[in-house]
């Protein structure tokens, strides 16, 4: 059996494929994976590859608003990329990414997101680049800067498209449960 890349939206998937994403990504992130980064997942499209011993790699981009120098865009914004530790390194990240990309390319008018240290590199292999810019998101109370955000936020242009300039002001993420504390 060749390991086969499908593309979803969120309610595609069946429960027991869902239970399998999680699972994945509980056991890819140590533990460290909580119910609210399961849910920053949900709602888009997810890459998943499978082999057959079940889901091997697994990414989703989901949909959200960034204000920047007056102007707010639909973006990409990738989460949940994950690759079972038997498969690591045979470039199922990169297949997940590509699939993922090619949804950036065809529906925002760029990529986002926050990446671990581990991941960091195959995101800069991919062409995409560090924020070098302020962070902010809308919360309950008002904007609040995010500077943990700021050494691990990574935009890619979507095809013929500019990214904002980090000289023109913060990127501003709308508000989710989480990304406040």
């Amino acid at each position: 059996m060749t390991d086969a890349t499908h593309l979803a939206h969120t309610y595609e998937l069946p429960p027991a494929e869902l239970g399998a994403i999680r699972a994945l990504l509980d056991t890819a992130f140590d533990g460290d994976f909580t119910d609210r980064d399961w849910d920053h997942g949900l709602g888009g499209v997810h890459a998943v590859v499978r082999d057959e011993h079940g889901v091997a790699a697994h990414g989703s981009v989901i949909m959200r608003r960034v204000a920047h120098a007056g102007r707010s865009y639909r973006v990409g914004y990738v989460e949940a990329v994950a690759v079972r530790a038997d498969r690591r390194r045979q470039g199922l990240g990169g297949r997940v990414m590509a699939a993922l990309e090619e949804v950036v390319d065809g529906a925002y008018a760029f990529g986002a997101l926050s990446a671990s240290e581990e991941g960091a590199a195959l995101y800069r292999a991919r062409g995409w680049q560090l924020w070098n810019g302020r962070i902010e998101a809308y919360g309950p109370g008002g904007t609040a800067h995010l500077p943990d955000e700021e050494d691990s936020t990574y935009l890619r242009p979507a095809a013929g498209r500019t990214l904002p300039s980090a000289s023109a002001g913060a990127l501003v993420f709308d508000w989710r449960d989480g990304d406040i504390l």
